[in-house]
């Protein structure tokens, strides 16, 4: 299995910029793909973005195309998430996650999470 810890969250004003971080240990060598998902209070959990772990390929939530970048250091086993612009309706808890291999129909590792608040 494997194991991630979430830094870099914090409290910003509207319009500033943030760096995620998520830092993979453990079984990392069959991994497919990792992710950053967002829970705001009151809400259901979202995907933000995730990334394929070979290729590099992307994908993003409507919401956040443009604004955020997700990207990954094979070399040292972490994805990032870049998040510039940041609105108050990006304040959430952000998880990152993985899905352990191609073959995986969910992301089932998980971290612990990292708040980012963004006030008005």
């Amino acid at each position: 299995q494997v194991q991630l810890v979430e830094s870099g969250g914090g409290l910003v004003q509207a319009g500033d910029s943030l760096r995620l971080s998520c830092a993979a240990s453990g079984r990392t060598f069959t991994t497919y793909a990792m992710g950053w998902f967002r829970q705001a209070p009151g809400k259901e959990r979202e995907v933000v973005a995730h990334i394929e772990w070979t290729l590099g390929r992307t994908y993003y939530a409507d919401s956040v195309k443009g604004r955020f970048t997700i990207s990954r250091d094979k070399a040292k086993n972490t994805v990032y998430l870049q998040m510039n612009s940041l609105k108050p309706e990006d304040t959430a808890v952000y998880y990152c996650a993985a899905r352990p291999t191609v073959t995986s129909a969910d992301f089932t590792s998980w971290g612990q999470g990292t708040q980012v608040t963004v006030s008005s």
